[in-house]
């Protein structure tokens, strides 16, 4: 999958989607430090375990660079900024039972405007998966050639020599 890239001083106001999804009781914020086990649970039961693990990073920035969708005490949603590389987004997932929603978009848009106010212009969403959602809900382009992209590269699989 392409990376993609998105202009920050460019991002749509999502603050009438984000009033909207509260007169729904569905709350979109930062989680706190304790929070931690409860959202590594929700992404590796709906997303995976690599997922789970590459959010759990952001929990060591400050702020924390992730936001959550919660409705009550329940998470459905996350998405997470500054976790793998700097300046890039993602991941990002909504529990399926509450997609079509806007709180994809409503997430994505928050992480990319928390990213603007660190003083990045442009952010780069990694190995972008849905690249027609990203485009409607904030102006992303494919970055052309950036197949296969950073997610390929492991040092596992390509171990540094030892000097003698």
């Amino acid at each position: 999958m392409a990376d993609m890239l998105v202009r920050l001083y460019d991002l749509p106001d999502v603050s009438d989607a984000i009033a909207q999804l509260a007169e729904e009781g569905i709350v979109i914020r930062r989680p706190q430090p304790w929070e931690l086990s409860a959202l590594r649970r929700f992404i590796a039961e709906h997303f995976s375990e690599g997922w789970a693990d590459e959010t759990s990073a952001g929990f060591a920035n400050k702020p924390i660079s992730v936001f959550i969708a919660q409705e009550e005490s329940r998470i459905v949603g996350f998405a997470a900024y500054e976790c793998t590389r700097r300046n890039f987004f993602g991941p990002m997932g909504v529990d399926e039972a509450y997609r079509k929603r806007g709180i994809g978009g409503v997430l994505t848009v928050a992480c990319l405007e928390a990213m603007e106010q660190m003083g990045y212009g442009y952010a780069i969403i990694g190995s972008a998966g849905p690249t027609d959602f990203y485009r409607k809900c904030c102006g992303a382009e494919v970055i052309e050639d950036s197949e296969p992209g950073i997610y390929c590269y492991t040092r596992l699989q390509h171990p540094v020599e030892q000097e003698e």
